[in-house]
């Protein structure tokens, strides 16, 4: 079967709210078949199309279930076994007693490879697992990675500011080596998006974006599907700010 014949196939982790529920509508919209990850079933009452037989039940935190959920994934992608993208979008930000920022002396170990695992080795071990089904679709990857990633944040902590920045690195390594396989690598950079994980005091930074507003999960969304579609097919190895102009 010829590739622009073939169902688009995209392979996303943390599908279940905000950018990760947003870009599921997009891509679903397009045509894409989605199979979603998450440590959660699927919920009967999500709202999208292509239940059970389109998620798989996987804990990120876990190296030894992520390694397990590979085989699991190559069975659901059929004999064919391209896969047109696969974007990292999971992550988890821990928060003290009371909700407060976790820093480098109040970080436990035990957060420290929580974070880690689901923030950035999930990513390498599904990006290697499933390198030769995105080899033969020409695919893309995308990281989401945060504008943590490239400064101190009054409310992300810090094992998942450093998990970001690494995942940002991580992006331009796979890039250069991936891109002779024809693999496109890119990352994202959320700025302040209005999802469910706001910390209170975000308005307070908002006040200081020069477009004065949240980000929308839409917005993000139609960033991901750029990065992996024909559009962008020159790009690779760059991240790509979302945030309103927050960094500037």
């Amino acid at each position: 079967m010829a590739e622009s014949d073939r169902k688009r196939t995209l392979l996303l982790t943390g599908a279940s709210r905000g950018i990760g529920h947003a870009t599921v509508k997009r891509f679903s919209s397009a045509g894409w078949r989605v199979i979603s990850c998450s440590r959660h079933s699927f919920p009967e009452d999500c709202p999208w199309e292509a239940g059970p037989e389109n998620h798989i039940q996987v804990d990120l935190s876990s190296p030894d279930d992520t390694i397990r959920a590979i085989d699991e994934i190559k069975e659901r992608l059929g004999p064919d076994g391209h896969l047109n993208a696969l974007v990292n979008n999971a992550g988890v930000s821990p928060k003290g007693p009371g909700g407060e920022r976790l820093n480098t002396l109040t970080t436990s170990l035990r957060d420290w490879g929580k974070v880690f695992h689901v923030n950035f080795f999930s990513s390498v071990v599904l990006a290697r697992g499933l390198f030769d089904e995105l080899k033969a679709a020409q695919g893309a990857v995308v990281n989401v990675t945060s504008i943590a990633g490239a400064r101190v944040h009054p409310f992300a902590g810090v094992a998942y500011a450093t998990s970001k920045a690494a995942l940002a690195a991580l992006t331009r390594e796979m890039a250069a080596d991936f891109g002779p396989h024809g693999i496109r690598v890119n990352a994202i950079a959320p700025g302040e998006i209005e999802t469910a994980i706001l910390s209170p005091g975000t308005e307070e930074i908002v006040a200081d974006i020069p477009l004065r507003r949240l980000g929308q999960p839409e917005e993000v969304a139609r960033t991901i599907y750029y990065l992996c579609t024909a559009e962008s097919s020159y790009v690779t190895g760059v991240e790509i700010e979302i945030n309103g102009g927050q960094h500037v």
